[in-house]
């Protein structure tokens, strides 16, 4: 069992690597919302700026209402970013991104996705004549493994460098006309003109853009979003919005004991009925809403086994935040303890806690 001790040095080391913008590999973060693949090269991971346009468009789509889970086996930005998972990799070529796309679709299997690429062919002088095929190439291999998902293709931001931004601009000229001959074989494929969005003046080296530039971006990405319908869900939804979670050991759903709406009601297992007290939204922050205004909480923000899990007023913090995951278990953020049923109980009225995550079947759950 690991310690107190050695659990708040994990959690604080982990916090400081957020904060500090580290790149890295974690595990995956999900808010159970419409999974949106960033994509691409160091734009993406948010060199300079980590995060990069992934913050202004986090913080978009939550004003916006809209539940979206970032995808990816990359992890960086600060703790103001909602979701760090992405799929940047600073340095790669359209090349070595396709060489792993399949892979990474499989993993993942995004709704939507973000592509940003082509800097550094232009940036290393890699055959650049032969970019825009290697693009199509791409393009197909997404479409080909995602082919219900939305796929955004952007025009690369603009380069400093003169005759690097000559060839970043023919590049880019023949962008319009590979989205368009996959749209023509019926593909979903958009184009959203990046490059017109920024100037040189918004890059902080001359290749990264600053943070303003990167808001530029975010800005672009989410206008291009809400023009596709379904692409994000829809706003104060999401996917898949307000339903039941059901335990996968119990059969029982996710309850709010005597359809209380009072603060400090405990969360139960009963019987699936539909009413409004087993009706819980997840939100952008994390949050896992019922009656409209009220959050599934750990009691006195607990990090112990057998703390106690009630509803109380919405207010942001950590106790307040849970993360879905894949293998059906949900996480409190703030404790890294999972949603539990006790003792393995399948019987009605049975009050929910938290504790150390093992996967068990009094741990799994499902939305509907």
């Amino acid at each position: 069992m690991r310690t107190w001790g050695r659990w708040c040095a994990a959690a604080l080391m982990a916090v400081a690597l957020v904060m500090a913008g580290t790149a890295g590999v974690a595990a995956a973060e999900s808010n159970g919302g419409v999974r949106v693949m960033p994509l691409g090269d160091s734009i993406t991971e948010g060199t300079q700026v980590p995060g990069g346009y992934r913050i202004g468009l986090w913080q978009r789509l939550a004003a916006g209402r809209y539940t979206v889970d970032f995808v990816g086996s990359q992890f960086n930005g600060p703790g103001s970013l909602g979701d760090h998972d992405h799929e940047g990799h600073p340095g790669w070529r359209i090349d070595q991104i396709d060489a792993n796309i399949s892979g990474w679709l499989r993993t993942y299997t995004p709704r939507t996705v973000l592509l940003h690429i082509g800097t550094n062919d232009v940036l290393q002088n890699y055959n650049v004549a032969g970019a825009p095929q290697r693009l199509s190439t791409l393009i197909d291999h997404i479409t080909t493994a995602v082919p219900d998902a939305d796929v955004f293709v952007a025009t690369i931001i603009p380069l400093s460098n003169s005759g690097q931004e000559s060839a970043a601009r023919t590049f880019n000229a023949a962008i319009p006309g590979i989205v368009q001959s996959k749209v023509n074989s019926g593909k979903r494929v958009h184009l959203v003109d990046m490059h017109s969005k920024l100037t040189t003046s918004d890059l902080i080296d001359g290749i990264h853009p600053t943070a303003g530039g990167y808001d530029k971006m975010a800005a672009a990405w989410y206008g291009a979003l809400q023009s596709v319908s379904g692409s994000i869900g829809q706003p104060g939804s999401g996917n898949p919005g307000a339903g039941a979670i059901k335990g996968v050991g119990s059969g029982r759903c996710l309850d709010v004991s005597g359809a209380s709406q009072a603060n400090g009601a405990q969360a139960q297992i009963w019987d699936c009925n539909g009413q409004a007290n087993q009706q819980w939204t997840a939100t952008a922050s994390g949050e896992l809403r019922v009656y409209g205004g009220k959050c599934l909480d750990v009691y006195g923000a607990g990090t112990a086994d057998g703390a106690n899990v009630i509803i109380w007023d919405c207010n942001g913090q950590t106790n307040q935040q849970w993360r879905f995951n894949s293998d059906g278990t949900i996480t409190a953020v703030g404790a890294n303890k999972c949603l539990d049923v006790p003792n393995y109980s399948t019987a009605n009225g049975v009050k929910l806690q938290i504790w150390s995550c093992g996967g068990a079947a009094n741990q799994r759950w499902t939305r509907s």
